[in-house]
């Protein structure tokens, strides 16, 4: 059973930095992309950025410039460097793994970030 456990949220300033951390349990191998996503209270759950397995990296609009995602392939874990913080930011932050049609969630860790 695969199993993806995030860590790293915490309550920050404004214009302060966190770095989340996701590690996955029970695949073998590595996934294709592995991503984080975040849901605001009242809001839709939104992606934040995404990596393949290759390196390549995407972003939404609201993470260029702030956000950094990378991966390590062989423990299977994703992390996301968030700089610049905003009030905005805050929210609980997913991380999600696919491999071929198959996608895992973890439980989600919680950013807030106070003006």
């Amino acid at each position: 059973q695969v199993q993806l456990v995030e860590s790293g949220g915490d309550l920050v300033q404004a214009g302060g930095s966190l770095r989340l951390s996701c590690t996955a349990s029970g695949f073998l191998g590595s996934f294709d992309v592995m991503g984080w996503y975040r849901q605001a209270p009242g809001k839709q759950r939104e992606l934040v950025a995404t990596i393949s397995s290759g390196g390549t990296t995407a972003y939404a609009d609201s993470a260029k410039g702030r956000f950094t995602i990378s991966r390590h392939n062989a423990e299977n874990s994703v992390y996301l460097l968030m700089n610049s913080l905003k009030p905005e930011d805050t929210a609980v932050y997913y991380c999600q793994a696919r491999h071929t049609r198959y996608e895992y969630w973890g439980q989600g860790t919680q950013v807030t970030v106070s003006s």
